[in-house]
């Protein structure tokens, strides 16, 4: 993936955000908990760099799974993912 050189900004910054989530769901349909937890994340970093109006015109799905569904599962207050290492003890 390249990096952009400038910030994204309005109509493209709303795409991405969406990208971002379907990508997001799509890693949580596949029970890819890892990359879905990792692409959910930068979805709503990008998500929360937009305005309320910027907001409104994401689709209420992909808000939805976003903000609550999402959550439910990789919260703060859920249990953070063990190393992939087994202790020998």
């Amino acid at each position: 993936m390249t990096k952009h050189e400038d910030p994204l900004t309005g109509e493209a910054l709303i795409k991405e955000v969406c990208r971002r989530i379907r990508v997001a769901r799509s890693y949580w349909d596949a029970h890819n908990n890892a990359a879905c937890r990792g692409e959910r994340s930068r979805a709503l970093a990008l998500y929360n760099t937009l305005t309320k109006e910027q907001k409104d015109q994401i689709p209420q799905v992909l808000r939805v799974w976003l903000r609550y569904r999402s959550e439910k599962y990789f919260g703060e207050h859920r249990t953070p993912p063990k190393s992939k290492r087994k202790s020998k003890y």
